[in-house]
């Protein structure tokens, strides 16, 4: 019954795009399971792995689309949360090595060894049990961003101060995570994952499982954001990004909206983040870079702010463009990147899906016309 509420209350093209998501998800993984790799319709492991990095990025994008494309909080700091998310997951997969490590340790990870740990440390304490991490994935980022949200809305910082003010916390978080003493691999970071649930992680049906979980991921994120963007709540937080001191003056506490949307929107960047380690086989300080935050939001800037389709699209296109300049010309990589910011900024405020909405919506007028 549920269901059927969210699914009525969401749009036609919005319906479409969760099927497609969820038909891609779980076409590709059928067609490298069941299919004989000879086979023109066969889906290499890379193909699964990229397709799976690919829907965690579409779901980073998406929780950054919740805050600013519907609440005008423009956050350089979600690397973070999707970092925390991850480096749950890292921590989990960690204790599933045991004695299969360099060292034969049964408790230490390998690092710890080398750093000559004489003991766990406190907070590894329950990772070697999904049924702890699993919740830690969700619960650690969403406590930063409830810390955070509470004292910065609040305060009522806004506007570029909240940007600099997050992208100074997933600095910060780069720099401690950077230190051996955190116990979490310092520079190196986590690695060498053996197992999750007991399938191993280098299998392909592992990896095929993994790319049908980011798909259906994504998917239930998308519902929730229509489910959240489409109610009143989601009426009240538009207003909030168009016009907040009338909000205030209406008598809203508009510290409670940014505070409910910014703690969702991390705990989404969590789950992604715990999805894309496993399948990339490493977590590390790097993914705390302000400039992985950047990232996201030129994703976002680039499908279309406000759209919930358009950061998936967004960051497929992004990402696909990355993958493809940096292995035929690394060199130009970074100076694309920043031309498409400035062109997308100049021509494309509305992104490609904006862009998709004005054209269609003008082939009425035209036969009209006609």
């Amino acid at each position: 019954m549920i269901t059927r509420f969210l699914w009525n209350g969401m749009s036609r093209n919005l319906r479409f795009f969760v099927v497609l998501v969820l038909v891609v998800g779980t076409a590709m993984p059928l067609l490298n399971q069941l299919l004989p790799k000879d086979s023109p319709f066969y889906a290499p492991a890379y193909v699964l792995q990229l397709l799976g990095k690919y829907l965690c990025y579409a779901s980073l994008a998406l929780a950054v689309d919740l805050v600013w494309g519907f609440c005008g909080i423009l956050s350089l700091g979600h690397a973070a949360f999707f970092a925390l998310g991850g480096y749950c997951m890292g921590m989990y997969l960690m204790r599933q090595i045991g004695t299969r490590g360099v060292y034969g340790n049964p408790l230490l990870p390998d690092f710890m060894v080398f750093l000559n740990y004489p003991e766990l440390p406190w907070f590894w304490h329950g990772f070697r049990y999904f049924w702890f991490a699993g919740p830690m994935i969700v619960i650690v980022p969403s406590l930063l961003a409830l810390a955070l949200g509470w004292f910065a809305f609040r305060s009522r910082v806004t506007g570029v101060y909240l940007s600099i003010i997050t992208q100074a916390m997933t600095y910060a978080l780069l720099l401690a995570f950077f230190r051996n003493d955190m116990g979490l691999g310092g520079n190196n970071g986590l690695t060498d994952f053996k197992d999750i649930l007991g399938f191993s992680v280098q299998s392909d049906g592992t990896r095929a499982v993994l790319c049908f979980a980011s798909a259906l991921a994504l998917a239930i994120f998308l519902v929730i954001s229509a489910a959240v963007v489409g109610s009143r709540f989601g009426k009240a937080l538009t207003a909030v990004r168009d016009a907040e001191s009338r909000m205030r003056f209406l008598g809203y506490r508009v510290e409670g909206y940014k505070l409910f949307v910014f703690v969702l929107s991390a705990a989404m960047a969590g789950v992604a983040g715990a999805l894309y380690v496993p399948q990339v086989g490493i977590i590390n300080p790097s993914e705390f870079a302000p400039g992985n935050s950047i990232e996201a939001v030129l994703w976002v800037a680039v499908g279309g702010r406000g759209t919930l389709i358009g950061p998936v699209v967004g960051a497929f296109i992004v990402n696909w463009a990355k993958t493809y300049l940096t292995g035929a010309l690394p060199e130009v990589w970074l100076f694309a990147l920043g031309a498409l910011f400035v062109l997308v900024t100049l021509f494309l405020p509305r992104g490609v899906v904006g862009l998709w909405g004005q054209l269609t919506a003008r082939r009425p007028r035209k036969t009209a016309t006609a």
